[in-house]
């Protein structure tokens, strides 16, 4: 159950390509992959089905949703050259914790930590807050959490 959760989170990934940006279509389908982004853990850990296939499928799904997010969002909002920036090294950061972790453990690494989870809400939500709160200033809070979660992450292979 937990898995199909989680595919569902993929399909509407898929489904956020087709309907304008911040459409009501877009804010349905971008609120139900945040929430079973929420739930589809908790599942797992009720029904007993946690497994290293899910966890890898809800990383799939978590970089799913941020890619497709980022490709609908970013041609639409201002966003300063600077920012843009960061965004890409925090991508960067994340492609060599996953280049990592397979040198280190021969196998795909993910690492749900409490920092990750943190930049994770506060991401989801930075969508909801772009018509309330400057993106210059959102976007130095998202990304100062996903660099500390990203430096986190690497130590964390790393041992």
């Amino acid at each position: 159950m937990a898995n199909i959760i989680t595919i569902a989170r993929i399909i509407c990934s898929i489904g956020l390509l087709i309907v304008p940006v911040f459409s009501p279509a877009f804010y349905v389908l971008y609120l139900t992959a945040g929430f079973s982004d929420m739930v589809d853990g908790t599942v797992a850990r009720k029904t007993g089905t946690v497994s290293d296939f899910g966890s890898k499928l809800d990383t799939v799904a978590d970089f799913a949703l941020v890619t497709v997010c980022l490709m609908k969002i970013i041609p639409v909002v201002d966003i300063p050259a600077w920012l843009i920036i960061w965004i890409v090294v925090i991508a960067l950061l994340k492609v060599i914790n996953i280049v990592a972790g397979y040198v280190v453990q021969k196998e795909l690494i993910a690492a749900h930590t409490m920092m990750n989870k943190l930049t994770g809400i506060v991401l989801f939500l930075l969508p909801l807050t772009l018509s309330i709160i400057d993106l210059k200033f959102s976007g130095i809070f998202v990304c100062a959490l996903a660099t500390i979660a990203a430096i986190q992450e690497l130590n964390l292979i790393r041992i």
